[in-house]
């Protein structure tokens, strides 16, 4: 089989990104990415049970996992290219280092022993990260590469963990003259709390990354009958050392409020001296690039399939993170084919 051009590659991330699929509405997008590695010299390419797209090269007992996420934020911004930039949804989360991931699988001369397992989790953008979930079961990695952007000569070694808190307050209205709170300020007193907590916590803390950081996802109010109701989501960002579910048990008073928690990850950080690191480093370097590590505030399938596979991981990925789920959100094309050329060579040196 003839190895992907570079317009072959560009015109894969472009077709991708033209299919919509926010979390849980990823099927035709899986469709679209197994057929296209079924038509371009995989040994095997379907979508499994839990709808991720799943492409495997090699057969050799050796097994490098490639997950990266077809899914998206929400929302779909024209797709379009201007001056070698392509602009849409997914064009950095995620599409773009996972099309790097399949261009590259396709491209690499892989040693005998190596199988490669490229899957396109479906649900990433979830807190149930269900495509993550179920890779867990199917696969033993040696080696994983996480799919997830951090320009083509940076590598990601960590993620923060996370806590999603879920509050409801609901009870007898008063006359907006009296002294009893109403129910939205029940809900900033709540939230006021939650964020002295962090401060309270990140009083010595320098590192962004080891700091408890607070986010006002979502909150509402309205009235039911004779009763007033409020709602509100907070996110909370995990530093390392800090366990999500014994966190639950150390949260402010709710003063009749209802609490409940969901999408708990424990922070996570690879080895930046493992066998993976080395490869990926010496692969930047004979690209042009000088390899530099970073650690992000948010979560990724790392959280996930890093503390049970046990294996050298990291994070990789063309693209700049800082236009994730924005309505900009676009990727250099030149850079893109950077990290297929790095992913390469890091596939051929395994």
């Amino acid at each position: 089989m003839t190895a992907v051009s570079d317009a072959g590659a560009e015109r894969l991330l472009h077709d991708l990104m033209a299919i919509p699929s926010p979390s849980c509405h990823e099927a035709e997008a899986a469709a679209f990415l197994a057929d296209w590695m079924r038509g371009n010299g995989y040994d095997d390419a379907f979508v499994d049970d839990a709808g991720n797209a799943v492409g495997i090269a090699g057969s050799g007992s050796r097994e490098v996992v490639l997950l990266g996420h077809i899914d998206t934020f929400a929302g779909f911004p024209p797709v379009r290219c201007e001056d070698r930039k392509l602009f849409g949804r997914g064009a950095v989360d995620a599409k773009g280092p996972l099309c790097a991931f399949a261009a590259a699988a396709q491209r690499a001369h892989m040693a005998d022993e190596v199988k490669v397992v490229v899957i396109g989790a479906v649900e990433e953008e979830a807190a149930t990260s269900r495509g993550a979930r179920y890779a867990l079961t199917r696969y033993q990695p040696d080696f994983c590469i996480i799919g997830e952007p951090s320009q083509w000569d940076r590598i990601t070694l960590g993620y923060k963990g996370r806590l999603l808190l879920d509050w409801r307050w609901e009870g007898g209205l008063a006359h907006s003259a009296s002294d009893a709170p109403s129910p939205a300020e029940r809900a900033l007193n709540y939230w006021q709390a939650i964020c002295a907590r962090c401060e309270e916590y990140n009083q010595d803390m320098v590192s962004i990354f080891a700091r408890l950081d607070a986010s006002l996802r979502d909150i509402n109010t309205w009235q039911d009958g004779v009763n007033g109701v409020a709602e509100m989501t907070i996110g909370l960002r995990l530093p390392p050392g800090i366990d999500p579910r014994s966190l639950t048990g150390q949260l402010p008073e709710t003063n009749g409020a209802a609490v409940s928690a969901r999408g708990a990850e424990q922070a996570f950080m690879g080895d930046r001296n493992s066998a993976l690191s080395r490869v990926f480093r010496r692969a930047i370097r004979a690209s042009g690039g000088l390899p530099r590590f970073v650690y992000k505030t948010g979560t990724s399938d790392m959280n996930v399939v890093g503390p049970a596979w046990n294996c050298p991981i990291l994070a990789y990925g063309p693209g700049d993170s800082a236009l994730d789920h924005t309505p900009q959100e676009h990727i250099d094309l030149n850079e893109y084919l950077r990290a297929i050329d790095v992913l390469t060579r890091v596939l051929e040196s395994i």
